[in-house]
């Protein structure tokens, strides 16, 4: 599938059922990535400020643990969306940032923020 097509177009190839090579929606494997409580959270708050570090995130995202932090930010990494940088200073940090490909969600998400607005109270 082209990534530009109109909508349109998309729209016409959904219902002539467009799919991945694994055979699902389009959109699968992006909620596969984006999926857990946490993730899209994450991404917010690298919106808000970048680089951040690991304290802020934990402090700035209510109710996450160190370890579901820890999980969701290696999975991100893994999936090409946070960048993670290590700094061997004394004290050693790590700030974690959006990558290109994390920036490009942004489009995405503002999306998802008006229907939210107007579909959700």
């Amino acid at each position: 599938m082209s990534t530009d097509m109109t909508y349109e177009e998309y729209v016409k190839k959904v219902k002539q059922g467009i799919v991945t090579e694994g055979g699902n929606c389009p959109v699968t494997p992006l909620l596969v990535m984006l999926s857990g409580k946490w993730k899209s959270q994450i991404i917010y708050e690298m919106c808000i400020q970048e680089p951040i570090r690991f304290g802020e995130l934990k402090k700035n995202i209510d109710g996450i643990t160190n370890t579901m932090l820890t999980n969701s930010l290696r999975e991100l990494e893994k999936d090409g969306l946070v960048l993670r940088v290590q700094f061997n200073e004394i004290p050693p940090h790590v700030e974690y940032s959006l990558t290109e490909k994390g920036k490009a969600l942004l489009p995405v998400f503002y999306e998802m923020t008006k229907w939210g607005f107007k579909y959700i109270p």
